[in-house]
């Protein structure tokens, strides 16, 4: 009669679940497979596609501008992401004390991130422009330049002018996710701590550190997403350029489907940077102790 009980219970819960699940499969597993298939094929726009077996996986490990844009993809994550996080910390740990105002730094900090990356670029490509931009104004009326900083333009100052944008967009989500994992640290902890004798840089380091290591967890599975996944910034501020100097995967891969129609080239990219995305996630994961994010079924 139990075992009858229980059963009716996951029925009923399995049934609950089956909307999400078709949506699952609808839109993530159907797409991913026809990615895979598209892969060994060669499209045509009105021909039946050509099966090619490995000849885009060759191409794509042949390709210069493929490892350029791998290789630029790997800098903005440990540019953008690494950092935001590192930030986002020591931010969450100021305003996480019981300062005067410490809503409104909260809400200052929080703010670029609602706003949608278009005008985040739009905003961003005006104060970098080398001729009426706000920073290069700022220097020159300092002194610091007699003429203005191609930052857009120029090879060496292009991608870490597109991270900047990308840290000052993704930091304030990063230090909110942070302060919920402060927040539920319980004070007991500090106070024995404090009867302990334990210096702030050990209670950081041995209270703090492994009590928001979930918080952290999240933060670098976001930033891996946001670096892999940042095509409006780059598309609007720089397109790739100038040459393939700010060419992430996510970029080459819509112009290979979109501008080049190499549609079976594309989804071999696509498929690369897949299991990449899983590989770095799984590492993400092993080094927070293989239990971040984990969901425990108490039944």
């Amino acid at each position: 009669m139990v075992g009858t009980k229980r059963h009716r219970e996951l029925f009923g819960t399995y049934l609950l679940l089956l909307p999400s699940f078709l949506i699952f499969f609808l839109y993530r597993i159907i797409p991913l497979g026809w990615n895979l298939l598209l892969s060994f094929q060669k499209w045509q726009f009105n021909r039946p596609n050509l099966w090619q077996g490995l000849k885009n996986y060759i191409a794509m490990f042949q390709d210069g501008v493929f490892w350029q844009s791998f290789y630029n993809t790997i800098l903005y994550f440990l540019g953008g992401s690494l950092i935001s996080i590192i930030l986002a910390i020591g931010i969450a740990l100021l305003v996480n004390r019981p300062i005067r105002g410490r809503n409104v730094y909260r809400s200052i900090i929080f703010m670029p991130y609602p706003l949608t990356a278009i005008a985040i670029a739009i905003i961003w490509r005006w104060l970098y422009n080398e001729k009426v931009g706000l920073i290069n104004y700022i220097l020159r009326m300092l002194g610091i330049v007699d003429q203005g900083v191609p930052f857009l333009q120029s090879f060496g100052w292009a991608l870490p002018s597109v991270i900047f944008t990308s840290i000052w967009q993704i930091v304030g989500y990063f230090m909110i996710i942070i302060l919920t994992g402060l927040q539920s640290i319980p004070d007991v902890l500090y106070e024995a701590g404090i009867v302990d004798g334990v210096s702030p840089s050990q209670k950081f380091a041995y209270i703090t550190l492994p009590l928001i290591r979930s918080s952290i967890f999240i933060c670098f599975v976001v930033g891996i997403i946001n670096s892999f996944t940042m095509f409006d910034i780059i598309y609007t501020m720089t397109n790739g350029g100038p040459g393939n100097s700010t060419e992430i995967l996510v970029t080459y891969i819509y112009k290979n489907a979109f501008t080049f129609s190499r549609m079976g080239y594309a989804s071999a990219i696509t498929l690369a940077m897949f299991i990449f995305l899983l590989l770095l996630t799984w590492l993400a994961n092993k080094l927070s102790g293989g239990e971040a994010g984990a969901v425990h079924y108490y039944g």
